[in-house]
């Protein structure tokens, strides 16, 4: 079964007085970054939990850095393991990227797509779930640079998760950005990926640059070229949870929500495909 069922949408600070617009909305499940919330207590805390008592969670990591030349910062992999526990935390999904060496950077940094990668970020996933005690799912990313590519994104992407052994956050939005800014069709890399290891999606806007130059952003409304990407999926994957990430230029509530009204719709519309498989073990 999937971690989660239906529509998702990311949950913000600004949304701890809209509990109640949520309650009654469409959203069957949320997610936070944990970085953002580990460090809490206080009214803050009772509010989260408010939350985690209303919806099921999952939680999509910032600092992970999986694919880092740095060890992996264990202490860290363990707060997450016991917020996971605390919370009934559904999946623990992270970026197929890295961002930091000796310090923390702000920005996803593409890995290298290598052979030699490949192995190096699979044990570290390996690593991760060892002490998190369940799979991971590697989100694939967006980038706009491919250093020292010798094998092909949608190689490097399968060839990490099946050797680690780690469940996918399938990214919408970020392979039709890809596809574009680095000239290839996002059916066929869609098509390629394992069906049978998607935990759940994100869907999100980008920056439209220049014709052949999109930037995600996380920060507009979903582009018509995304949520028929996402129709693709659906008729090949049959229905799974997709979550809206929207990080800034946030609307009113309402408008927010019709975003998840329209991935409900959808979800409701290809459920009874012929084309429906499965969902993951």
């Amino acid at each position: 079964m999937y971690p989660v069922t239906g529509a998702g949408l990311g949950l913000r600070r600004d949304f701890m007085r809209e509990f109640e617009a949520l309650d009654n909305s469409n959203v069957d499940f949320m997610e936070v970054a944990p970085e953002n919330w580990l460090p809490f207590g206080g009214h803050l805390e009772q509010v989260f939990a408010q939350y985690a008592e209303r919806f099921p969670f999952v939680i999509h990591g910032l600092s992970l850095s999986i694919g880092s030349p740095s060890p992996l910062n264990t202490d860290f992999i363990k707060d997450v393991a016991a917020f996971i526990k605390k919370y009934n935390i559904r999946c623990y999904s992270e970026h197929l990227s890295y961002c930091s060496d000796d310090g923390q950077m702000y920005d996803l940094m593409p890995i290298p797509f290598t052979e030699e990668a490949v192995h190096y970020v699979a044990d570290r996933i390996k690593q991760v779930q060892d002490i998190i005690g369940q799979r991971l799912a590697m989100e694939n990313v967006s980038y706009y640079a491919a250093p020292g590519q010798e094998i092909s994104e949608i190689e490097f992407f399968k060839a990490v998760v099946a050797e680690a052994d780690c469940d996918i956050l399938l990214d919408i939005n970020n392979i039709y950005v890809n596809s574009i800014n680095h000239r290839y069709d996002p059916k066929e890399f869609l098509l390629e990926l394992p069906k049978e290891r998607v935990a759940y999606s994100h869907i999100a806007g980008h920056y439209d640059e220049a014709d052949d130059l999109k930037v995600d952003t996380h920060g507009a409304d979903v582009k018509d070229d995304v949520w028929s990407l996402l129709e693709v999926a659906y008729q090949h994957f049959g229905v799974f949870p997709t979550l809206l990430e929207r990080d800034f230029n946030i609307p009113a509530m309402p408008q927010l929500l019709s975003e998840v009204d329209k991935i409900k719709a959808l979800q409701e519309k290809y459920s009874h495909s012929s084309a429906a498989q499965p969902a993951i073990a």
